[in-house]
C-alpha cells in the first residue's frame, strides 16, 4: 500500500518548470494528497496565479513521477480557493530562490502595509529600482540593482 507520506516525499522531486530550482512543495502549491486505494492517488494543487501556464506541465510532471513509482492512477485536481499566497512558500524555497538569483517575497501578505524594499540577490544592496511589474513570468517583477548594476527577478508577494 502506498502511503500519503511516501507520496509527499516523491513530490519533492517534482520541479516548477518556470523556476526549476524549486520543487512544487517549496512553492506550497500542493494542498492535499489523498490515497483512496492501494495504487490510486489524487493530488490537489493551487496555481500561483489563475491561468498560470505552468499548471499543465506541473500536472503532467506529478502524474509521470507518481506513475513511475508504481501508482496505477493519478488524478491532479486544481483547487482555486483559497487562493495561493507567497506565505505558503517554504523558508527552504525562499533560500533556494536567493541562491538562484531571484529575490524571494519580502513580507507576508497579511502584514501591515510598509515601504517595499527589494534587495539585490547578488550583492544584497537595497538600492534597487523597479524596471517592469512583469519579469520572466507573471509571478515575478524585473528589478535592477544600482550598486552592481545587475538586473534580477523578484518573486512578487500575493
Amino acid at each position: 500500500m502506498v502511503t500519503q507520506e511516501q507520496i509527499w516525499q516523491w513530490l519533492e522531486s517534482v520541479s516548477d518548470p518556470e523556476v526549476p530550482v524549486l520543487s512544487i512543495l517549496d512553492l506550497g502549491i500542493v494542498r492535499d494528497v489523498l490515497v483512496s486505494e492501494a495504487r490510486r492517488a489524487e493530488i490537489k494543487i493551487t496555481p500561483t496565479y489563475s491561468g498560470c501556464p505552468a499548471m499543465g506541465a506541473i500536472s503532467l510532471a506529478i502524474k509521470m513521477e507518481l506513475l513511475s513509482r508504481g501508482l496505477e492512477e493519478v488524478v491532479v485536481t486544481e483547487v482555486l480557493s483559497p487562493a495561493w499566497t507567497t506565505d505558503w512558500m517554504t523558508e527552504t524555497g525562499k533560500q533556494k530562490l536567493r541562491e538562484y538569483g531571484i529575490t524571494p517575497p519580502q513580507y507576508r501578505s497579511d502584514a501591515q502595509p510598509m515601504e517595499h524594499v527589494v534587495p539585490c540577490p547578488i550583492c544584497q544592496s537595497t538600492d534597487t529600482r523597479l524596471i517592469s511589474q512583469f519579469g520572466s513570468t507573471s509571478c515575478k517583477a524585473l528589478y535592477q540593482c544600482r550598486e552592481c548594476l545587475e538586473p534580477f527577478d523578484y518573486f512578487k508577494c500575493h
